[in-house]
């Protein structure tokens, strides 16, 4: 699930941007909450090309699933320090005691299936590295064309893309990468942008011009 979905009131499906107390607009999701604000200000939609950063991203999708977005935010620095920064090399040597301290700490998701996942995404993540890396496999799939919405409801959720790289992911034994969380990641790392034409960050992430 995207930030923007995850965050969204129901109410506000269709809503489009709400300008801001200074004078810039954003989709509703991100215009009250200041973490959510900054977020999107200064993060979401940027190009993520180095392999920790890919490999943290893919690991707080996994966690967000069933949850909001500001959850994990608000506990990124918790999970960071958790993970040792999401370095793959230093996750990838925990073992199931490391598994058994991580369900005890209170700062990050304790979820035994998604902490294993990150592990495992860990190890694939090196494993590529035989192969073009992480970086290269995952931008791949980046589409030749990104949608263009006026409203939220006409942000979709998942794409053949996101499908292929799904599907993918998991022939290289990542887990927790399902179609609707590799949509969101594709939103969060620029391959898509998702931003709404009106918002001030539309084009960005310069992936994307006109």
């Amino acid at each position: 699930m995207s930030p923007a979905a995850a965050a969204q009131p129901l109410n506000e499906g269709a809503a489009g941007t709400v300008l801001g107390d200074d004078g810039l607009a954003r989709p509703p999701w991100a215009a009250v909450d200041p973490l959510l604000r900054e977020y999107y200000d200064s993060e979401w939609g940027l190009p993520v090309r180095d392999e920790q950063g890919l490999y943290e991203r893919i690991c707080l999708e996994g966690f967000q699933a069933g949850l909001s977005w500001a959850t994990i935010l608000r506990k990124r620095p918790a999970f960071r320090q958790a993970f040792l920064d999401f370095q793959p090399d230093a996750v990838a040597a925990f073992t199931e005691a490391d598994v058994e301290r991580l369900l005890q700490d209170p700062g990050i998701v304790r979820n035994r299936l998604k902490i294993r996942a990150a592990i495992t995404n860990a190890r694939a993540t090196i494993a590529l590295r035989e192969r073009e890396g992480l970086v290269d496999f995952v931008w791949q799939f980046q589409p030749r064309a990104t949608p263009q919405p006026v409203t939220h409801a006409e942000i979709p959720t998942q794409s053949p893309e996101s499908v292929a790289l799904s599907k993918a992911l998991r022939t290289q034994g990542f887990s927790f990468v399902g179609p609707t969380t590799m949509f969101a990641l594709m939103e969060a790392i620029g391959m898509v942008d998702t931003h709404l034409l009106d918002s001030h960050r539309r084009g960005s992430s310069g992936v994307w011009t006109g």
